[in-house]
């Protein structure tokens, strides 16, 4: 073995030898995190391709981690056999690998490494990921929510990552507090959204294979109607609110984020015409040549209408760049 590591005999205090070796490292990193995630998601393969070049990679990076966290609390750790006590630490670890590489730009999860290259350089700092990681802690342990810790839960597990992402979109712009704000309150209601769509369609999963209700005050074997509609209407109140922001952000980012908004419309406009007693039987979802359908339309540039106040805020590429 050479001292440098790399197959070439050069010094291990080379410094060409150590920034080449850190290159590939990181570029090893990233492609294990694009493959976790384009593997884990057809629907987030689709809209990652609308992504700009400068902001594809750091999107995959944070949803692969979220990926991965999510696979300790509810996918390989248990088919493992693991002990909820040993998935718990597990995922303590995790957290803590994840925060030690935000702070130092290193980890030998390769994961957990991609992430923190994008955290580092976005901005994405403990405020984003300790409420992630304490929503997963929560799937361990909670099995039914009260509104409050319901509300807790959809922000650490949803609305931190859409925040994440914005951040992402955000970089290397000029942003007054005005558009902020707006994008904050957008980022919020999508991901609320997309969370709260997926409760919806997996209340079997959730109820029958992992004990767990999500909504507070819906017994999943006794939905109504009445209650499928309201849980609806809150949805779509979310969706509303991102809407009315999604046409102002970057280009970079405004046709993948309108997919990804038009594809859980959709598949909340299927589940409103489920039966609530078929809903809790059956997963909805939307078919290929919809999602195809929604794609076209999002790479032709169709994104909702804006409403409301935030009418006036200008587009992201309508203001000055740094």
């Amino acid at each position: 073995m050479t001292a440098a590591g790399d197959g070439t005999g050069r010094p291990a205090d080379d410094a060409s030898a150590v920034g080449d070796a850190r290159q590939l490292y990181d570029r090893v990193a990233q492609e294990t995190a694009s493959i976790v995630i384009r593997r884990y998601s057809t629907s987030f393969g689709l809209a990652a391709r609308l992504l700009g070049g400068d902001i594809r990679q750091d999107v995959e990076n944070v949803y692969a981690l979220v990926r991965i966290a999510d696979e300790i609390v509810d996918g390989v750790a248990a088919a493992a056999g693991l002990d909820p006590e040993r998935v718990l630490r597990m995922l303590d670890a995790l957290e803590q690998d994840t925060e030690d590489a935000m702070e130092t730009g290193y980890s030998s999860n390769l994961v957990v490494h991609a992430f923190a290259i994008s955290a580092r350089s976005a901005g994405i700092e403990t405020d984003l990921t300790r409420p992630f990681f304490a929503s997963m802690r929560a799937d361990l342990s909670r099995t039914v929510h009260t509104p409050e810790t319901f509300r807790d839960y959809v922000y650490g597990s949803a609305e931190v990552v859409g925040l994440m992402c914005l951040r992402i979109f955000l970089r290397g712009h000029d942003v007054d507090d005005a558009q902020r704000a707006a994008f904050v309150v957008g980022a919020r209601s999508l991901g609320a959204a997309f969370q709260k769509v997926n409760f919806l369609r997996d209340l079997s999963a959730d109820h029958d294979e992992l004990g767990r209700s999500y909504f507070p005050g819906v017994a999943v074997d006794e939905l109504t109607e009445a209650q499928k509609h309201s849980l609806l209407d809150d949805i779509e109140a979310d969706l509303d609110r991102s809407a009315a922001v999604l046409g102002r952000l970057p280009k970079s980012s405004r046709r993948a984020v309108a997919l990804a908004q038009e594809l859980f419309s959709e598949l909340a406009r299927r589940i409103r015409t489920t039966p609530a007693s078929a809903l809790v039987r059956t997963r909805v979802r939307v078919p290929d040549p919809v999602k195809l359908r929604i794609a076209a339309g999002a790479l032709a540039g169709r994104t909702p209408a804006t409403t409301g106040t935030t009418a006036s805020i200008p587009t992201i590429d309508e203001s000055s760049q740094s």
